[in-house]
């Protein structure tokens, strides 16, 4: 087995249409890979004590009104994409709902693609459940086998989506309020999502160059599996290799504050976009984009995925944001989310009951479970 050379890149390689990434110094903040529970202690208190002063504990779940629960959990991405339209519906990358049957596999995988046929879909496509969060599941299909093999994983009855591919690959997690009294809403958080690659020296192994990466050499449990047939592969001198496809943080990905890029070109589109989703007042819109002038100018935007009552503020998981910021980015995030509930409780809609809440958790944890492992 060889050794890792010596040959470094001057700068990390990043996906076309993203600025240079800086990765001197710390790779990683000291909570950034902390379980969610701890993280979330502050806001379960803060939580509580809102309910108390609010006589509800599940009025963050009327946030977002038409959307059961606000979003918050076990609601699928199709209840909220099929509501988009005008602008929003022309944003939102094309999409197809696709159950999985009791019909022969074979039968139904025909049938699916006539079906994509018809509404324009061609390989390559993403293929994710309607039901997850956090990058669950999430599959690049190349062709027929990959997307055959893919809903064969499903469990009987769950749903997927198949999605158009963007055609960037930089991106960035936009996040939007609203006040129902208010004719217009802001971004409150900007994240620039980076997809971690490394960059063959010629010599080394991928899993020679993945324990040699200051920062994928502490992710080895995300990306070892992931790659396992590929692992002791010799890549290229230069050859770029992405290590996750699904941007997300705890598969991995790298995200970086960039409050700084947010214009009122940008506010302004947003604010369009967002026009034409009925009743919608809070999440994330998971946005691709060509380069940082066009995401500045609000222009050639594509929604991979918008995010409901469960998003976060992506830019907490910078590596330069203090546990101070990120816990007040999060407990700002849950007041918002009650005081919405308020508003949208005084124009006569009423919170869900508890039990919903804990029923669809449930069955997301379930079908969770048997996602096939993400891209």
């Amino acid at each position: 087995m060889t050794q890792a050379s010596n040959h470094k890149p001057s700068t990390p390689y990043v996906s076309p249409g993203m600025p240079a990434l800086d990765m001197s110094g710390k790779t990683t903040s000291f909570f950034e890979f902390w379980p969610t529970w701890a993280v979330y202690i502050p806001v379960v208190v803060q939580c509580l004590l809102l309910s108390l002063r609010h006589r509800s504990l599940t009025l963050p779940l009327l946030a977002n009104p038409k959307l059961p629960l606000a979003g918050m959990v076990g609601v699928g991405k199709s209840e909220l994409l099929c509501q988009a339209q005008g602008h929003c519906e022309q944003a939102v990358l094309r999409w197809l709902k696709v159950t999985r049957s009791g019909a022969p596999l074979e039968r139904q995988v025909e049938d699916l693609i006539s079906l994509m046929a018809q509404r324009d879909l061609q390989f390559p496509l993403v293929g994710k459940p309607d039901i997850g969060c956090r990058g669950a599941g999430v599959k690049l299909l190349h062709n027929t086998k990959q997307l055959r093999e893919c809903l064969a994983s499903y469990p009987l009855n769950a749903v997927m989506l198949l999605q158009k591919l963007a055609s960037y690959e930089a991106e960035a997690g936009v996040f939007f309020v609203r006040h129902p009294e208010q004719a217009e809403g802001k971004i409150i958080s900007l994240a620039l999502k980076y997809t971690p690659y490394v960059l063959g020296d010629g010599t080394s192994t991928l899993k020679q160059l993945i324990q040699a990466d200051p920062r994928a050499s502490q992710l080895q449990h995300l990306y070892l599996s992931r790659h396992q047939d590929k692992l002791d592969e010799v890549l290229r001198l230069d050859q770029p290799y992405k290590l996750v496809f699904s941007a997300s943080h705890c598969r991995g990905a790298i995200f970086r504050d960039a409050q700084h890029l947010i214009t009122p070109q940008l506010n302004a589109a947003i604010n369009r976009i967002m026009a034409d989703l009925p009743e919608f007042y809070y999440g994330r819109m998971d946005i691709k984009f060509a380069d940082i002038e066009q995401l500045q100018q609000g222009k050639n935007l594509e929604i991979v995925e918008i995010n409901s009552a469960s998003s976060e503020s992506l830019h907490i998981w910078d590596r330069n944001t203090s546990f101070r910021e990120a816990i007040r980015s999060l407990l700002f995030q849950y007041k918002t989310l009650f005081e919405l509930g308020a508003a949208n409780r005084k124009r006569g809609y009423q919170p869900p009951k508890f039990k919903e809440l804990l029923v669809r958790w449930k069955h997301e944890r379930e079908l969770t479970a048997s996602y096939p492992e993400t891209d």
